[in-house]
């Protein structure tokens, strides 16, 4: 009985969401590697990541041979203003990643990253002047109510959520006005904070504050620290290349579930029913707006996928 042969397209899907899974999947295990930083400071683990990611994307674009475009990105400093907002709102977005592990508030990561969605369409909206459909109004209406309910029962914002959720939307939001692909992109992000990490990194060595070479353990996970950054990157791009936005959209949210579930299940944080609430109407918001999403496809592209099942 001979095989049935599998089309280059259905191939390239393939690989697509093998691509994509392992991108989400790594980055929503991201707390299960930062909690090994026993006494290493968030601001440290900044700095070092920042600076090993950048070498390691060196490496990485000489051997790919890529240096092209970021030859001309550097050449046009106009176009470096948006690349340096970027670069501020990833390094903002990454150290208060590591400082929510750090501080056991996973769970308000998880949170954050579930947000990012509707965060995009509201400042879609807002910056681009883009149309809203009345279901994405809705969810983000629903976003807003999980914050207020927040606010009004436990007296507090959940802060860490929120600049989370702004500021990688934001990220987006100027990332999309970057000509740069995102190997080519995170490699000139890094660099323009290569300065600043390395004048950082030699105060903390003047003062006798870094941990670097405390001991054989701590140097590896501060250099791997860079490679880590880096890989799941390389994995997105490889699915981004082969996967419709709509189905990278659906594999995003596996993240923050892994998130969700390991801050409950392996760091055994308390999830308060004022909590489980926002969750509960984030979810909703998120499902009205992937359902928003799916519908505003152009008829032609609904009418395949259905007929491909």
């Amino acid at each position: 009985m001979s095989a049935i042969p599998v089309s280059l397209p259905d191939r390239e899907a393939a690989k697509g969401v093998a691509f994509g899974l392992t991108a989400y999947i790594t980055w929503g295990c991201f707390p299960l590697f930062f909690a090994l930083f026993q006494g290493v400071p968030a601001f440290e683990i900044l700095l070092h990541r920042v600076i090993w990611s950048c070498l390691f994307l060196a490496g990485l674009v000489t051997l790919l041979g890529r240096w092209s475009p970021i030859r001309r990105a550097i050449a046009e400093p106009k176009r470096l203003g948006r690349v340096l907002g970027c670069a501020l709102l990833i390094a903002v977005n990454w150290g208060l990643y590591i400082y929510s592990v750090e501080t056991h508030h996973v769970l308000q990561a998880s949170l954050g990253y579930f947000m990012t969605p509707l965060v995009n369409v509201g400042l879609g909206m807002l910056v681009l002047r883009e149309r809203m459909a009345r279901l994405q109004g809705v969810a983000v209406g629903l976003a807003g109510l999980a914050i207020a309910i927040q606010l009004v029962l436990l007296g507090e914002l959940p802060w860490i959520s929120l600049v989370l959720a702004f500021s990688f939307g934001t990220y987006g939001l100027l990332r999309k006005q970057v000509p740069l692909d995102g190997l080519s992109g995170l490699f000139v992000e890094t660099l323009l904070l290569l300065p600043l990490a390395l004048m950082a990194l030699g105060w903390l060595s003047q003062a006798e504050l870094s941990h670097f070479f405390d001991n054989g353990r701590t140097t590896a996970l501060l250099v791997a620290s860079g490679v880590i950054t880096a890989l799941p990157l390389l994995a997105f791009a490889g699915a981004a290349r082969r996967l419709r936005l709509a189905t990278l959209g659906f594999l995003m949210y596996l993240n923050p579930t892994i998130q969700f579930v390991i801050a409950l299940l392996v760091f055994h944080e308390p999830l308060a029913p004022v909590q489980l609430t926002t969750f509960l109407l984030i979810w909703i918001g998120l499902a009205l707006y992937s359902w928003s999403a799916w519908r505003s496809r152009p008829r032609a592209a609904r009418t395949s996928a259905t007929s491909s099942r």
